[in-house]
């Protein structure tokens, strides 16, 4: 977001992500291929029109990526480090998640509890 452009009280910044099969070094029984990837943007997934996306490579991916829509420290690792492994020892798939656009969200579109300012 420009510095110019202040953000409201109410409203904050994420990251759009997408996480791409940057390479299989083994036997992917999920038949997934280089470059098969999956979006973040604000808090839903999509995916590609016809493609799909291994559950376990998924899972391994869904803990980091609501840290790494957000703008952490500059020493924090989750800002130099981007690549997450499959967890079957046998396909050795290396997924790589990218910071795309920045997103400003506003509090009361994204949850139930109306957002105040004590």
């Amino acid at each position: 977001m420009d510095k110019e452009k202040e953000l409201r009280d109410d409203q904050f910044e994420l990251y759009d992500l997408t996480i791409v099969v940057e390479k299989i070094g083994g036997n992917c029984t999920c038949n997934m291929t280089v470059g098969d990837k999956f979006h973040l943007k604000g808090g839903k997934l999509s995916m590609p029109e016809k493609s799909d996306f291994c559950l376990y490579a998924l899972q391994s991916t869904l803990p980091l990526l609501p840290t790494k829509q957000r703008k952490n420290h500059p020493a924090d690792w989750m800002e130099t480090d981007a690549r997450v492994v499959c967890p079957d020892p046998e396909c050795k798939l290396v997924m790589r998640i990218d910071r795309d656009e920045v997103r400003v969200l506003n509090h009361d579109d994204v949850s139930p509890v109306k957002w105040k300012k004590d």
